[in-house]
């Protein structure tokens, strides 16, 4: 299999990080306009801001966590020659999980939804992370 295969799933997960980042400008945007932010607190202050800009802030907070595992783990596969219908699978699953907590963590935010969700890209990681490991011994 082509290694620049997995470029396309650290490219869907890099494409939402940057949706989130527009989608907070927008949401900015319409609470300063609003009137529903505190001018003087709002560069500093979390409390400052309605709670919809800081669900979303707290989702971009997310997208530099765990999926910086993901981007090493798709790099290194890359550079070891570790791409297969497994790897792929797993990294394109990985990335519709983080799709899901994203969509979860911006809307109704039920922590126990976003948990499960959060489980699963976790294992999903730990996939790749152990096709890496496979990959390196049997070379």
């Amino acid at each position: 299999m082509n290694n620049n295969m997995l470029i396309w799933p650290a490219l869907a997960q890099i494409g939402l990080t940057f949706f989130m980042l527009f989608r907070l400008g927008q949401v900015k945007i319409s609470a300063v306009k609003s009137g529903q932010v505190d001018e003087t607190r709002r560069a500093l202050f979390a409390d400052a801001w309605p709670d919809e800009v800081n669900q979303i802030n707290n989702n971009i907070r997310n997208q530099f966590e765990s999926p910086v595992l993901f981007y090493v783990l798709l790099g290194m596969l890359s550079a070891i020659q570790g791409a297969n219908i497994l790897t792929l699978l797993l990294a394109w699953s990985y990335v519709v999980t983080r799709i899901i907590h994203a969509y979860i963590h911006i809307g109704s935010n039920i922590v126990s939804q976003r948990l499960k969700v959060f489980k699963a890209s976790v294992v999903l990681l730990i996939g790749l992370f152990l096709c890496v490991v496979w990959s390196m011994i049997v070379q």
